[in-house]
Parts: C-alpha cells; structure tokens; sequence
C-alpha cells in the first residue's frame, strides 16, 4: 500500500463510516474536521429522538431515496447493515412503535458518537480538528489550521462535507464554490424536509398536533402527523411533499385529509344523524379538539352544511407562502451532481476524489433515511477504493 494516508474531509456519518471500513481493511486513514468536536450535526438530529435508521423490508426502504443508484447504494449497505455494526460496538437498538431503530433507552446520542470514536480509535483512524477546505488539487488537499495553510498529500481525497442546512454546526455548504471553480456541476443547495410558513395564524393553536391525517397536494398523499407552529405547519407528512412542491411557485394550497379512511358519502351520513354539529364531529367522527377548532373557522354556511362541512374534512385548504429558512432545515437537497460521478462516487475531473454524504445531489425523508443514506455512501466508497487496491 502507499505511504500516502487516504484522506477524508469531515467527521460527519459519512465520512466517519468511510473511515471505519477503510480502517477495517487495514488502510492508513487520517480524518480532518473543521470543527472542535466530531459529527456535531449527527448529535443535534438526536436532539428530537435519535433514530438511526429503520426496520422497514429492503424493497420498501430504498423506495424512500429520489435516485436510482442511492437506492442500489442503500441496499448494498442496508438498515440491518447499520444495526449489526452499532451493536459491534456496543450500542444495542430497538424498533420503535412507527418502525423507526433507536439506541435503547438509557443509551444517549453522545454516547453512540463517543462508542464509535472509540471503535475508530481502536481502528487508528487519526481524527485531526480544527482543519478548513481551502483547495485541493490532484495530489494534495489544502486545510486551513489556526490561520496557517497546511498541504496534506493523500492517496484517496474522501469529501464527506454536509448540506447547508443546521449551520451551526458547520454545514454551510462553503465547499460548494471551490468545487464551482474546478468546473464541477453544484445543484444549487435548498430546503428539504422542511416545514410550511403559511399565511393562517395558528396562534389558538399553536403546539397542538393532527394525527392520522393525510396530506394531499396534487396527485400526491401522504399520512402522518403534522404540527402547528408559530410561522405554519411541520410533520413528516410535509417534509414528503418538498420535492414535489419545491418545483412550484408560492403561494398555493396544501389540503388536509382530516379522515383519510372515511368516504365523503359516509361522513355524511354520519353528520345527519341527531345532534349539534360540534357534538357530532365529536361522537360520529371521533375529531380531535385542534380538528374542530380548524373547522370552526369555516364559513357558518358550510360549517352547518353536512356535504359542505365532509368535503372541508376531506380536503381542509391551508394557504403555504414558502418553505423554512435552509439555516433551519432538517436537511436540503442539492449538492454535487451524479453526472459528475462515476460508479464509485469520484469526481471525473478528479478520479481520487470521491464525494459521500449529504454533499451528493439526492434526498430522502426523516424517520432513518437520511443517515442511513450518509452511512451507506460512506461504506460504498470505502469499498469501492479496497476493491479498486485488490485488482491493481
């Protein structure tokens, strides 16, 4: 092997899971992160509940990703994949209610990370902080430590760099102009799983929670749970219909099925049984207090009205005027384009390049998918170099 250490720039999932295969395989692996601390962005997703992945069956898993070679990355890496190497270093798992994999309860997401460098270390993975992307070249990457420029000569250059959403934590989506100025295709970086502002005000509201309702825009649906917030509405149900209405110009009008398995017919039906209107969502429908405060805003004509009032549950309008700003935003999609990858994620123009992670041009939803993504195309490409090493 070269003496030349493989390089990975960015101590995220990605990057930290290339780390460890190549490490596996006996590689010289130094990892270089700009922050003070390793996966900052992987601890604040662990802030709502830390799911790591999901038990879902394969077939169903990857139809969850928007491009075909991610979902042929996906399998060759998959959820089980991820459990059975969380539980190689100690951290056992189980599977939630909704089907999404978790640590086991008294197991916090530091101690998942501190698991891991610890498994790395184990593996002499060297992790050096506190290092920018300046530039790299063909031969060397260029790192900016402590106001000093530092030329890093590599083997294998890893970019596992982030989106642009969380900037916090340093995902600021700065390398996208330095690949821009090598001539490499950047997807312009945009919200993603993000939530709606929208022009109601849900302040009587706000906090409170739909469940089992369904979000339909277009020819689209999809069930969940969905949130009211001071700006508009959250949910997973919402972070599904990013990409089909991120194409669009606001504002226009998302609906809320607010009984996805009931008929109109049969709502009906029901609400011309005997009773006040109020007590009847109440009993026959079995509505939540937040659905019929949404109802109450109705016109009185189609409030009392049981046709008009089953078609406002089927189809209750919410009026969204734009996405989450991207600094907020769970993830984004954009980033380096697949025509500027080969089958092993490296660059063309630079073919010991390669790119892994969310800096890739694809999206997925929460509930797993997005660091199941990150820890595949990290293992994708640390076997890709281990097999390319074999054969030469």
């Amino acid at each position: 092997m070269s003496r030349n250490p493989i390089v990975i720039i960015g101590a995220g999932p990605a990057g930290l899971m290339a780390a460890q295969q190549l490490a596996i395989q006996g590689y010289k692996v130094h990892v270089y992160e700009q922050n003070k601390a390793a996966a900052r962005k992987f601890l604040v997703a662990g802030d709502g509940g830390f799911n790591l992945t999901h038990s879902e069956p394969i077939d169903a898993f990857v139809e969850k990703y928007n491009v075909a070679f991610v979902r042929e990355i996906v399998r060759s890496f998959d959820n089980q994949a991820t459990v059975t190497w969380l539980s190689k270093i100690g951290i056992p798992t189980y599977v939630g209610s909704s089907g999404k994999i978790f640590p086991e309860r008294h197991i916090k997401p530091i101690q998942v990370l501190q698991a891991w460098l610890a498994y790395l270390k184990e593996l002499e993975v060297s992790i050096f902080y506190q290092f920018q992307l300046v530039d790299f070249d063909v031969n060397n990457v260029y790192l900016r430590h402590k106001g000093e420029i530092v030329a890093c000569r590599y083997e294998k250059l890893i970019l596992g760099l982030g989106g642009a959403s969380w900037k916090k934590t340093g995902s600021d989506a700065s390398w996208a102009s330095i690949l821009e100025q090598k001539g490499i295709n950047v997807t312009p970086l945009e919200s993603a799983n993000s939530g709606y502002n929208t022009q109601e005000d849900w302040s009587d509201i706000e906090g409170q929670a739909l469940k089992n309702i369904q979000i339909r825009y277009k020819n689209y649906t999809k069930l969940g749970e969905i949130v009211f917030t001071s700006y508009g509405i959250e949910g997973s149900p919402l972070y599904y219909m990013n990409r089909f209405t991120r194409k669009d110009t606001f504002p226009f009008d998302l609906e809320i099925d607010l009984k996805p398995n009931m008929s109109v017919d049969s709502i009906v039906d029901r609400l011309s049984r005997v009773g006040s209107v109020v007590s009847l969502l109440k009993t026959q429908l079995k509505l939540s207090k937040t659905a019929i405060v949404l109802l109450k805003r109705l016109n009185k004509e189609v409030f009392i009205e049981s046709r008009s009032l089953a078609m406002a549950i089927k189809r209750y309008p919410v009026h969204v005027t734009g996405l989450r700003p991207i600094e907020e935003v769970i993830s984004t999609a954009g980033g380096v384009s697949f025509e500027e990858l080969d089958e092993n994620l490296a660059l063309y123009k630079f073919p010991k390049v390669h790119c892994v992670g969310e800096m890739i041009d694809w999206e997925a939803p929460t509930g797993g998918y997005l660091l199941q993504g990150c820890f595949s195309t990290g293992a994708w490409v640390a076997k890709s170099i281990s097999c390319s090493h074999d054969a030469s």
